[in-house]
């Protein structure tokens, strides 16, 4: 794990973190909490620099290649509404 980038080990430090002082269904709610807000956060940015490529000039099929994902793939990112909501079970 040592090759992965700062912002990696800075993450898994910050989840190392969440509520190591709490009893464990407290945690776990908290450990839940913190991953949907990062899952969120992460979809915004991820779309973010696809569109940023996009804008760019690449094609979807470049950007598809160059992240080595499928085409689909990169026109459902792109098509994403960043501020949705996801569906409660």
């Amino acid at each position: 794990m040592d090759d992965q980038p700062e912002e990696v080990r800075r993450v898994r430090e910050a989840i190392a973190a969440v509520a190591v002082d709490v009893a464990p269904a407290e945690r776990a709610r908290r450990l839940d909490m913190a991953m949907e807000a990062a899952r969120l956060e992460w979809r915004r940015r991820r779309r973010e620099a696809l569109q940023e490529m996009k804008d760019g000039g690449m094609t979807l099929r470049a950007i598809a290649k160059e992240l080595d994902i499928s085409f689909g793939r990169v026109r459902q990112i792109l098509a994403e509404d960043p501020d949705a909501q996801p569906l409660q079970e």
